[in-house]
């Protein structure tokens, strides 16, 4: 044990028996008192030769542990002052995680909390394909065993690429080639290596108000000015951006079934839109969100498959329709965008998991996507009328938004306490205000999951919420 004036006693135990050489058992105990601050900056260690004889060890051993400790640089040897423990940063001081209060983080934390009743945006479970997994576990464990390890193609796996480009032409009406899409890692990866393609920073955008949250704050992140655009019957309202923000480099719509609202963008504003970023020169960014899963009709065409001025970026994911938990979503890119889309994703956010890629691909190809596609609105039209009959009989004022049920609450209820509550009795509909871009515009009320919303038990959910409900309202 060796003391100095300026420090705290340090302790080194050394263990004989033990396979780690002396040195090193030295060498780690000296570092580790170095790091927690026992040791502080300057503090004399003892001579190589009097800490041997105090730890009755060779002077050899303390000298290779003192020679690893000066190549690391956390001490410093000199004949005028001795051995002494370098200069560095305090240690920081450990504290467990968590998001500041209101932050970005707390909310999305409570948007994704679950699995929980009336959860939104996560499939049913009972629809998760079993298939499906069943494969990538197969082809995962066939790439770990695989003798030919090389890089993939940063695209993604032309398998899928092509499997995609067969499937939008079919359901979305797009036209494309493999060529020109993009496998990413769900939604938030196509957003992210859109915007590092488009370079807007210090740009502006339209978003729609109410519009997807995480969406909001990803343009902020990447240093767009945002000009929120309100929704109606008909979707993003283009004539009321046209007159407020005319001057604008990107929109972001979701133009299938808005989120969180669930309107259909019209065909008029459909054309006007596109007309107008033609003539502009403004990027288009068409969130595919749910357009696949229209219960109440058949699901429009893409945005993209009206585009003759090759304006539109399409995102799309498989997040909704088989599990979040896959991260996989793809980019249509317009053809004069092509090889950037492609150097960009190869440089900075290439395609993930090959597994994934290749499972999904043959899942598609033997025709099991679109049956379950099938399967899922079959279920989920009768939850949701289960859940609308429910929610009637108890006077709740309800809209029909796309996969959700909005219940709306009185001005001036915090929805954001309501759904906190809820949370505790596994009740997990996210609240509507947080989806508004300012607190002025915002209204209140609870969006109610339809995937996650199983007939059984489905009025003991009912009875919970009314009652939570009834206690703050």
């Amino acid at each position: 044990m060796y003391h100095d004036r300026m420090t705290k006693p340090l302790q080194i135990q050394l263990d004989r028996s033990a396979k780690t050489p002396l040195a090193e058992q030295i060498r780690e105990a000296i570092s580790t008192a170095i790091e927690s601050g026992v040791l502080a900056a300057g503090a004399r260690l003892p001579s190589w030769l009097d800490l041997a004889a105090q730890l009755g060890v060779a002077r050899g051993t303390v000298r290779l542990a003192y020679d690893r400790l000066a190549d690391a640089q956390l001490i410093i040897a000199s004949r005028a002052t001795g051995t002494r423990v370098a200069d560095r940063p305090p240690a920081p001081v450990q504290m467990e995680e968590r998001p500041d209060p209101g932050s970005f983080m707390e909310v999305y934390g409570e948007l994704t909390a679950g699995p929980a009743i009336f959860q939104m945006g996560v499939p049913a479970q009972e629809t998760l394909p079993a298939r499906l997994f069943t494969k990538v576990r197969s082809f995962a464990l066939r790439a770990e065993s695989s003798t030919s390890v090389v890089y993939p193609d940063p695209r993604g796996e032309l398998e899928l690429r092509r499997e995609i480009a067969a499937y939008l032409a079919i359901s979305r009406g797009v036209t494309c080639s493999p060529a020109q899409i993009i496998i990413t890692s769900g939604f938030s990866g196509g957003l992210g290596l859109t915007l590092r393609v488009l370079g807007l920073e210090g740009k502006r955008a339209w978003v729609e108000n109410p519009g997807f949250p995480f969406t909001r704050h990803g343009l902020e992140l990447a240093g767009m000015s945002l000009s929120p655009i309100p929704v109606d019957a008909e979707g993003l309202n283009i004539d009321y951006g046209l007159r407020h923000a005319p001057n604008t480099d990107l929109v972001v719509v979701t133009p299938g079934q808005q989120a969180p609202l669930g309107p259909t963008l019209s065909l008029a504003r459909r054309l006007r839109l596109l007309d107008w970023a033609a003539k502009e020169g403004v990027w288009v960014l068409e969130d595919d969100y749910l357009s696949e899963l229209q219960l109440t009709a058949r699901a429009a065409p893409a945005l993209a498959s009206l585009d003759r001025g090759q304006r539109v970026i399409h995102i799309g994911s498989f997040s909704k329709t088989i599990s979040p938990a896959l991260r996989l979503g793809f980019v249509v890119a317009p053809l004069p965008l092509v090889s950037r889309f492609a150097e960009v994703a190869a440089c900075l956010a290439p395609a993930p998991w090959l597994s994934v890629q290749l499972a999904t691909a043959q899942f598609m190809r033997d025709g099991h996507y679109m049956r379950h596609l099938r399967r899922m609105k079959r279920l989920y039209a009768a939850q949701r009328d289960a859940l609308l009959k429910c929610l009637e009989q108890r006077a709740f004022e309800t809209t029909t938004a796309g996969l959700a049920v909005l219940v709306r609450l009185p001005d001036g209820v915090s929805d954001i306490s309501i759904a906190r509550a809820l949370l505790a009795f596994g009740l997990g509909p996210p609240p509507l205000s947080p989806w508004y871009a300012s607190p002025a515009s915002a209204r209140s009320g609870l969006l109610l999951g339809v995937a996650t919303s199983p007939e059984r038990n489905l009025a003991k959910s009912c009875d919970r919420l009314y009652e939570v409900i009834r206690r703050y309202a």
